[in-house]
């Protein structure tokens, strides 16, 4: 059974289509031509009603001159976390293929990937790492505790994290062959 993937945020969306076009000074009319896609789309999607797709949405964002997620995502808080599921998922028109935002990176910043292998018993602590630092964490198999010290979160396969690095964190599985995609982003 394929997972039926969740809706753009279509207010989102509209609200920040609108914002970037008017930062711009473009008509509805020159956006539309520019960005190759029909006046009318357009005004779907401006007014919450249309149903973007990724062309669409990367069409926009490179007329614009703004990354993708600047028209998907919202703002988050300093920890965030996104369930198997959640999260701003936008279909492609031309094949079986989803994109789900799950972290834009802030400008002047820099992210180091990690694939992490962890298995149950002592949790692993970590001082905390320079000022700024954000880590990001998903799970691609097993089940473990991550997060602050003083406030980890248990997260399973598909789940995402993010929390500051740059406070005393861990890592904990709570099952064998536990493993995850960690991502640290320094500023």
């Amino acid at each position: 059974m394929v997972e039926q993937a969740p809706r753009p945020p279509l207010d989102r969306i509209a609200a920040a289509i609108r914002r970037e076009r008017g930062r711009t000074g473009l008509s509805l009319s020159e956006l539309a031509k520019r960005a190759g896609i029909a006046k009318s789309t357009l005004s779907h999607l401006e007014s919450g009603t249309g149903n973007p797709s990724v062309e669409t949405l990367w069409a926009l964002s490179v007329t614009l001159d703004v990354p993708f997620s600047r028209l998907v995502d919202p703002p988050r808080p300093r920890v965030t976390v996104l369930r198997r599921g959640d999260g701003v998922a936008v279909p492609s028109e031309q094949s079986d293929y989803v994109a789900t935002l799950l972290s834009s990176c802030p400008p002047n910043a820099r992210r180091d990937l990690y694939l992490v292998h962890v298995e149950p018993g002592v949790p692993r602590s970590s001082d905390p790492h320079m000022p700024g630092t954000m880590e990001h964490a998903v799970i691609c198999s097993g089940r473990a505790l991550i997060g602050p010290d003083d406030d980890p979160v248990e997260l399973g396969p598909g789940d995402y994290m993010a929390y500051p690095g740059d406070v005393p964190h861990l890592c904990r599985a709570l099952e064998p062959g536990t493993s995850l995609l960690l991502a640290m982003e320094h500023s």
